[in-house]
């Protein structure tokens, strides 16, 4: 029997006209990570006028980048095509691995943040962490850090430091749309 995967073409982004080939498949952890995300924002966005996508789409921010997010919120109807996003979407997120880091932390984000994108996550399994960054004048500044601590963890803190532990993330895109860390993580 053939392989099929074998078959696929290539995925693959361009980032800073470049194109760069994306791993054929993710980790198990970075499918859970993307899926639990876009479940909370299909859940929340359900009935709105912001649409959440799942990793798969594609984004064309210009001719130089063309990116796969591993999860997005766009709330500008225009843009959304039936091959793709054409624009920037209000929210990022991408799930990071040492792969991909040096991309995400560094040409994608600044990408991202030019074509004025509002809200950029990057979220890294194996800590059980999630930056959120805000647009400023068309760079992301860092808004936040959030995590899941473990027992051991907790355990050395002081009364202070476990007071700082923030549980949820306030998206900015709506008042009242808040995500509990631990949510994110699920499962893992």
């Amino acid at each position: 029997m053939d392989n099929l995967a074998q078959k696929e073409p290539p995925r693959m982004q361009i980032i800073a006209g470049k194109t760069v080939l994306m791993s054929p498949r993710p980790l198990i952890s970075h499918n859970l990570v993307a899926s639990n995300i876009y479940y909370i924002f299909a859940k929340y966005l359900h009935g709105k006028t912001c649409v959440p996508f799942a990793d798969g789409v594609d984004v064309h921010l210009n001719d130089q980048n063309w990116f796969v997010p591993d999860a997005m919120i766009v709330c500008n109807p225009d843009i959304i095509k039936e091959n793709g996003i054409y624009g920037a979407p209000d929210l990022v997120v991408e799930v990071i691995s040492p792969s991909t880091m040096r991309y995400d932390r560094g040409p994608k984000m600044q990408a991202y943040a030019q074509a004025g994108v509002k809200e950029y996550w990057l979220v890294t399994p194996l800590a059980r962490s999630v930056e959120v960054y805000l647009n400023h004048g068309g760079v992301f500044e860092i808004d936040e850090t959030y995590a899941v601590y473990s027992e051991a963890d907790l355990s050395v803190m002081d009364d202070k430091e476990k007071a700082a532990i923030k549980p949820e993330i306030k998206v900015s895109l709506y008042d009242d749309l808040l995500v509990n860390v631990e949510d994110i993580f699920y499962r893992l």
